[in-house]
């Protein structure tokens, strides 16, 4: 499935947002940042790439615009999250693609079932949400998102993605991260902390040279980095700080 592959291939990252780095979401410049500079990035740029790979392979894809859930059920903003429909030429589905959530479901969801779904992730399940055209993403009976089903455009996500790359407020701007699936289970680092998960054993350890994490991000995540990025510090109403 190309979604596993792309989970397993492609890490969840934020560099962008503390190396300051431009976030544009055009088709051709984000399948650039990951295909030819070898980076991986946040559901704008991984479901946005992923988009144009699946349209280049026949799939008809629609972008969604999603809320995330909190444990209450409370959504975030409006354009928190990006995902995607998928209809393929034999009929199958629609899909309900998503390789930008970080530790998410590894294979499309129907779109259309409202049963529950397995996966390695967990027991996923879709149920009508509070306004029509809405539906709640459950995994193991936790709130994920909030999809609406609307069809939008890539372009219609541009003040999600501006809010998550400069606001106090978003949870990518906290901190570092760089996370993918692996064969049996996930690795992740987090700053200097890399945290990998086997089979459902986790283990955490401190990376204290410059040397071990420019190791780590190019051995676990084929990222090359001239030098050890750091979290920005983000405030309202102003530019990042180092």
């Amino acid at each position: 499935m190309l979604q596993a592959r792309h989970l397993a291939a492609v890490p969840f990252e934020n560099l962008s947002v503390h190396l300051r780095e431009e976030i544009v979401l055009d088709e051709r410049r984000l399948a650039d940042k990951i295909v030819e500079r070898g980076r991986g990035g946040f559901c704008y740029e991984l479901n946005g790439a992923f988009a144009a790979l699946l349209t280049s392979l026949g799939f008809t894809v629609a972008f969604h615009e999603a809320r995330v859930l909190d444990a209450d059920g409370r959504p975030g903003i409006p354009y928190d999250h990006m995902a995607l429909r998928v209809d393929t030429a034999d009929g199958t589905g629609p899909w309900l693609a998503d390789v930008g959530f970080g530790d998410h479901a590894r294979f499309p969801l129907l779109l259309d079932g409202r049963g529950d779904q397995r996966d390695p992730g967990g027991l996923f399940r879709l149920v009508p949400g509070p306004a029509d055209g809405e539906l709640d993403l459950l995994r193991d009976g936790t709130p994920q998102f909030r999809l609406d089903t609307r069809p939008r455009a890539l372009s219609d996500f541009e003040a999600g993605c501006w809010y998550h790359r400069t606001s106090p407020g978003s949870h990518f701007t906290a901190g570092l991260v760089c996370s993918r699936f692996t064969e049996d289970g996930r690795i992740t680092l987090s700053g200097r902390r890399l945290v990998t998960t086997v089979r459902g054993e986790r283990a955490e350890r401190a990376l204290e040279s410059d040397a071990e994490v420019l190791d780590a991000y190019r051995a676990h995540f084929g990222i090359a980095l001239e030098k050890v990025p750091e979290a920005a510090v983000f405030t309202a109403g102003g530019p990042a700080t180092p």
